[in-house]
Formats: C-alpha cells, structure tokens, sequence
C-alpha cells in the first residue's frame, strides 16, 4: 500500500515538473514575442517625415504690372495621380516607378509647379494681370498645362526628369495661339533625396524660364497687344 502511495507521489511530482517546465517555456516565448515587438515600434518611431519645397518668387519681388500688356489665366495643371499627390516619385527602369515613404512635397507637384508659373509671370511686369482661371475671368488668353514626369530616373548619375507641354488659347476666338513642350533631365549632384530635390528645383526653374522666353517671343511678333 504504503508503495502505491510512493508511485502517485511521484507521477504527481513528474506532472508538475512538466507542466511547470510548459509554463516557464510559453513565458519565455511570451517574453521573447513582446521585446521583437517593441523593438519593431522602436525602429519605426525612428524615421521622421521630412518636407520639401520648390523655389518660388516672393511677393515682395513683383513690379508694377505692364498697362499696355494683356491679362492671361492660368487653368490647372492636368497631372496622373502620382504627382496629384505629396509622394516624391522615383523611377528603376522604364516600367517600374515607386515614391518615397519618408520624403514628401509640402505640397502636390502639380500645385507647386501652378503657383511658381503663376508668381513668375507675375514678377516678370509683361502683361496687365495673370490670374488663375475661375468661371467669371475675363482674360484675354488662357494657358492650359500637362505634367508628364516629375521625378528621380535611376542611372548614373541620377536624373532629375521633369516633362510639361503648355498650349495658350485666345479667350475669344478659342482657337490655340501658342504652345511650348519642354523636357528636361537635370544630373543629380549626390545620392541622397535632399540632391535630388535641389536638381528638381533647378529643372523647374529652367523650364519656366523657357516658357517665360517663349510667351515673350509670341507676344512681342504679335502686330499690336489687345
């Protein structure tokens, strides 16, 4: 009897000797689970979002408008999606395009390419008044723009590609007076976002430039202002 008794005490020792060993394995795995967890929260509390701009006139800079000159409005600037947005895109290919997760536009590209046209004109004193197109404007001309590519091509060096097409209609007759395409690649002086930022800047302002030059030439061969 008194042996029966000694083998229960034992197998009851066993059982708790294993489920206690169960126990301190979950813990360990339980314990394991939850530093990989904060470890991960911890690596993405690291990254910050960062912003950037182009480079636009500053209101201070503008002169008096010409009054001899002619009004234009500026209609918005028709854009994929992608530059609808404040991602900053890359390409890898000629097929492949992705955007940074980390890096941003304070503003759309679409919208920031608009508003340094816009200030631009202004600041050049060529025309009576530029404006952006709203259902009451009564301008004498109206410039409609496209943006195709706005963004890092891979390579070596790195391009900063930046692709628009203007038209200009004349605000009475409809009829298109005027256009101008520009296409640029701008080389990237670095291997950060911040280079390739400052190669974006510096196409946008060449390619408003070329279109500022264009509209002066079509303006000036016209026989007499409006």
């Amino acid at each position: 009897m008194s042996g029966m008794m000694l083998d229960l005490e034992d197998r009851d020792a066993e059982k708790s000797r294993q489920n206690f060993s169960r126990w301190h394995n979950f813990k360990s795995m339980s314990c394991a689970f939850t530093m990989l967890v904060l470890a991960m929260a911890g690596c993405g509390g690291a990254h910050s979002m960062q912003y950037y701009q182009l480079t636009v006139p500053t209101q201070g800079t503008h002169p008096e408008p010409n009054p001899s000159g002619v009004s234009l409005a500026l209609g918005p600037l028709v854009a994929s999606h992608l530059y609808r947005e404040d991602r900053i895109v890359y390409s890898a290919g000629t097929l492949r395009m992705g955007t940074y997760e980390f890096q941003r536009w304070s503003e759309p590209p679409a919208e920031m390419l608009e508003e340094v046209l816009l200030r631009e004109l202004r600041a050049s004193g060529r025309y009576r008044d530029v404006s952006l197109q709203r259902s009451n404007s009564h301008a004498d001309y109206v410039l409609h723009g496209r943006l195709y590519d706005f963004k890092e091509v891979a390579g070596e060096p790195l391009q900063a590609r930046v692709t628009m097409e203007y038209d200009m209609k004349d605000a009475k007759s409809g009829a298109t007076v005027w256009s101008h395409y520009y296409n640029h690649d701008e080389p990237v002086g670095g291997k950060d976002v911040q280079a390739m930022v400052t190669a974006l800047d510096r196409n946008v302002q060449r390619g408003v430039e070329e279109i500022k030059a264009s509209l002066d030439q079509y303006f000036s061969s016209q026989p007499a202002n409006k």
